[in-house]
Order: C-alpha cells, then structure tokens, then sequence
C-alpha cells in the first residue's frame, strides 16, 4: 500500500528513508539487474576538499537527489557548430518541477555549469546527473543544487558539445534510461527505477529499509551474523 499521496510526498519519503543500497537489492531481487550509473558519477559536492571555500549559507541537500529524468542526448562536435549548444536552450527551458536533467553522449568538454544550474532551479527542476563533467564549481554549488557527475573540467561546450535531442531514450553504462524514469541518487551512487515499476519498488523498499533496522539492532544485542539472516532473510 502507497505511503505518499503525491510527488512531493514520494520524493520526501526517499530523501528521508531509502537510500540507493535498499533501492538496488530490490531491484536486482525483482531481476532488474542494471540500473546503477557508473560508479564514477558521484555528488559534486563529494569532490570538492573539505576546507575549500564554498557559500553553505542554505542547508546542505548536495548529496541526495530524488526526481523523474529529463532525458537528454548530447554528441561531440569538432568545430563551432551552426547552431551553437544545439538544443541545449530549448531542453533547459522546458524542464519541469520534480525533474532531474540527465546527460550523456558527450566527453570533450563540460556539460553543466552555474548558469545552467540557474535556469534549472528556477524552472523547478531538483538535480542534474551527467555523464561527464561539470564546472563552475563554486558557483554551481552556491545554489545548493545536487549535481552528480564524473568529475570537473572547466573545458567549455560551445565549439565542442552539441545537444541533439531531448526526452529520448539514453544509456549510460549498462543502464537503459527513458524520459519520466524515477532517479535516485546519494553518496553510493545514482539509480534509475523504470516508471512502471516505481510504486511497487519504493514500497518494498521501504520495508526493507525497516528490516535492515531491526537486523542491525538484533546484531548490536549479540544476535550472529548467521543467527540474523535465518530469521530475519535480510543482510
């Protein structure tokens, strides 16, 4: 039985209760056994030292996202193409709230960077997660907007990157993404639950992450390893 009567409720229950280790076992549990990005996507924030210098006036939500994808197809170009960026205006300008913008098909230069966050948030959308590199750094983070990426690289996409096409179809990695897919992300890593099967996921989720608390609790009081996964099957 659903636990959330909307979007915004759905979104809060995964920020505050799941998290990506949970959400996989029952993916891979229901055979859907590839839909983990690349280890290498990981928060922005997670890059940046410790004592580097960073605007965290707002609260710090950099390192855990929630949202359907905007899907979005990107191509390396070698010159200054007729129209520069490609399509890469009209895909920033129609996303939506609850979205999160995901990129891949480009790797000479940075994807992402502090005007795009810009244009993002302000048309409601809750995250970015690229396949490839972003920059701006300082400023991008300054949003408080959680951006999942490969690494940094000021390089810019002008004359380098072309976007040919949004709410496509895209891969990244082993993973098959489709517009409207469910995307979830934290310090783990980024997963992609297919929209036809969200409900069910999350709840089974949710359970799980609750018998997870109960294993760990039976552990600390001296229960085995052994002992625990036979009563409980969870480990």
């Amino acid at each position: 039985m659903k636990q959330w009567k909307n979007d915004e409720e759905m979104f809060s229950i995964m920020k505050e209760v799941l998290y990506t280790p949970v959400v996989g076992d029952i993916l891979d549990q229901m055979g859907y056994n590839h839909q983990f990005l690349p280890s290498y996507i990981k928060p922005l924030e997670s890059m940046v030292p410790a004592d580097a210098y960073i605007d965290r006036s707002e609260p710090d939500n950099r390192l855990k996202l929630a949202g359907y994808a905007c899907t979005v197809l990107e191509n390396d170009v070698f010159e200054a193409p007729k129209k520069p960026f490609g399509y890469l205006t009209e895909a920033l300008d129609q996303l939506k709230p609850n979205e999160i913008y995901v990129a891949t098909g480009a790797h000479n230069s940075a994807l992402w960077g502090e005007l795009l966050t810009a244009t993002a948030k302000t048309r409601g959308a809750v995250g970015a997660v690229l396949d490839g590199y972003s920059r701006d750094t300082p400023q991008v983070l300054s949003q408080n907007f959680p951006v999942f990426c490969s690494a940094t690289w000021a390089q810019d996409s002008s004359i380098r990157t072309y976007v040919c096409d949004y709410r496509c179809t895209i891969e990244i990695g082993q993973t098959t993404i489709h517009d409207g897919d469910l995307v979830f992300g934290d310090i783990d890593g980024v997963l992609i639950i297919p929209k036809q099967i969200k409900d069910e996921v999350l709840e089974k989720a949710i359970e799980k992450a609750k018998g997870e608390k109960k294993v760990r609790k039976a552990i600390e009081g001296g229960m085995s390893a052994t002992a625990a996964f036979a009563e409980f099957g969870i480990l």
